[in-house]
């Protein structure tokens, strides 16, 4: 401020020549040569203009390239939201189709069932090396007692053991505890199914002429009242005929993965 407040004069003597320089320059026509004072004009400002003609592209180059990252940026950030939420609805819509088919599936098992039954959800498990068993989240209240089948939509899930008033304990097919009367659906030959333990189970009682063989779908045989004639069990994975004894062994594979089990079917009394 001191400067201009010194040398005011000058400033305004300088940059009304400029301005008047310019204008003169502007007015000049095009085929005209340049006279001595437009030649000496040109000499002193050339040097000037040009680097200051660089500097002003560089800048606006930037100032340009900048407006458009910010608006690049702001465009990614929506894209990326607007992918984020597509996503999400294709999980929730595979999620959903899933879903259907389960419980279609479920359906299709409670309308066969020629009894009151009661759907339930899985809310936890218990593979412990001693009991397999899973906890659903229906209880007394509901009007389940201890030893009601449960089922699901691919056959035998298991029996209820402990019922409290909003939850009950369902052991497994698969549980060392468990045993269900069988019969071997294509030659009807008859015995029990205990569970082995590590998601198996065995034929037991099973005599050795029977006609027994891997592959053969084992259904449940009706005897005892808690299971309907005909629920699917598993598949005979391994029969083995010994030299002694009366009986075979028999291994089966169940048809109810219960690692994957979101839902089952309480049949409402103690046989059906």
């Amino acid at each position: 401020m001191e400067f201009l407040k010194k040398h005011a004069l000058v400033v305004l003597t300088t940059t009304g020549i400029l301005l008047a320089l310019i204008f003169y320059s502007l007015n000049i026509p095009r085929n005209r040569e340049a006279n001595a004072i437009e030649r000496t004009v040109l000499a002193i400002f050339g040097p000037v203009l040009k680097p200051a003609s660089m500097a002003s592209n560089f800048f606006g180059d930037l100032w340009d390239g900048y407006i458009s990252l910010v608006g690049v940026h702001q465009e990614n950030r929506k894209l990326r939201e607007m992918i984020k939420e597509l996503n999400a609805r294709i999980i929730a819509g595979n999620e959903a189709v899933q879903d259907n088919q389960r419980l279609s599936r479920l359906l299709g098992m409670k309308e066969s069932v020629k009894a009151p039954t009661l759907s339930a959800l899985v809310v936890g498990e218990d593979f412990s090396p001693w009991f397999r068993t899973l906890i659903i989240d229906r209880g007394s209240s509901s009007g389940l007692r201890e030893g009601m089948a449960v089922i699901a939509a691919d056959g035998v899930v298991g029996q209820t053991i402990k019922v409290s008033s909003d939850t009950s304990r369902v052991l497994l097919l698969t549980d060392h505890a468990n045993g269900i009367a069988a019969t071997i659906q294509r030659s009807r030959a008859r015995g029990v199914v205990k569970g082995k333990g590590e998601g198996l189970c065995s034929l037991e009682f099973t005599k050795q002429e029977e006609d027994v063989k891997i592959g053969d779908q084992v259904v449940a045989s009706g005897i005892g009242g808690v299971f309907l004639k005909g629920t699917p069990i598993g598949e005979v994975t391994m029969v083995k005929r010994g030299q002694f004894g009366i009986f075979q062994t028999v291994t089966i594979r169940p048809a109810v993965n219960v690692s994957r089990l979101e839902e089952v079917i309480v049949v409402l009394r103690d046989g059906l």
